[in-house]
């Protein structure tokens, strides 16, 4: 498949895309329109618009949109980057010990599949009310993708290539610097991108107890009387936050990790 051919395929598909968010915005004006649903339920897209802009110019309950954005992502960013620097490393030694690994694997498991909110309320008893309790839910739930695409991709990578490495007198180190870790980049970026997806979902809920400000908040706070407008706008910004930060991801590993895939064919 030629250059050319490739970027016909990646132009429809970027057209196949247009058309389906064209789509729905069509049918979200035409129904609204025409009254189909209530607007309480179901605001049009122009009011959508409008609260946007007010919400710039006033914000929400006294607090900038920009303030109540940039303390959600600081609450995801700061659990994200603790999850990273934790989860990851011992995710490769699991993956490099059994022994390791049957010590940390039950208690993960236990908690992974838990719903955030069911543990949330733990969190608050011996964290506070304040942001430490939010980061931790955030944390929690971020740590578990990471920590299994650590553990598989350990586990993947091929026993010829280490062995390679040790008949060539590399260390047990440094068989784990050059070799393990590099070859474990691509899973755990991969890992990452589904830790940014799921810690994002459980952003809402770690805003529903004694917050003031966040985006989750806002949403949460503004349902209460059912200003659907502001709910619209809320959940537009969180995906069009998460699509940027994934599109970003994305951009990363086919720049650094474009052989993915590659090297067998």
């Amino acid at each position: 498949m030629g250059p050319r051919s490739t970027y016909k395929k990646h132009v429809l598909a970027r057209g196949v895309s247009f058309i389906s968010v064209a789509s729905i915005l069509m049918i979200w004006t035409v129904s609204t329109h025409f009254k189909w649903v209530d607007p309480v339920f179901l605001p049009p897209p122009q009011s959508v618009w409008q609260t946007f802009l007010e919400l710039l110019r006033d914000g929400y309950k006294g607090i900038s949109l920009s303030s109540h954005i940039l303390d959600s992502l600081y609450r995801l960013f700061i659990a994200l980057i603790l999850a990273l620097f934790t989860a990851v490393p011992l995710g490769i030694f699991c993956g490099i010990s059994k022994y390791v690994l049957a010590f940390f694997d039950p208690i993960i498991e236990f908690y992974r599949p838990l719903p955030p909110l069911a543990y949330y309320a733990l969190l608050v008893l011996w964290l506070g009310i304040d942001d430490r309790s939010k980061v931790a839910l955030l944390f929690l739930s971020a740590f578990a993708p990471l920590f299994l695409a650590a553990v598989a991709s350990v586990q993947r990578v091929p026993q010829d290539r280490i062995n390679a490495a040790r008949s060539l007198g590399a260390t047990k180190p440094k068989v784990l610097l050059y070799i393990i870790l590099p070859s474990c980049l691509p899973d755990i970026i991969t890992g990452l991108r589904t830790a940014i997806g799921v810690t994002y979902a459980t952003l809402v809920a770690a805003e529903m107890v004694a917050a003031t400000s966040g985006i989750g908040w806002m949403v949460l706070d503004a349902s209460k009387y059912l200003r659907s407008d502001i709910v619209f706008v809320g959940i537009i910004l969180m995906g069009g936050i998460a699509i940027l930060m994934d599109s970003l991801i994305r951009l990363y590993q086919h720049l650094q990790f474009s052989w993915v895939g590659k090297q067998d064919s």
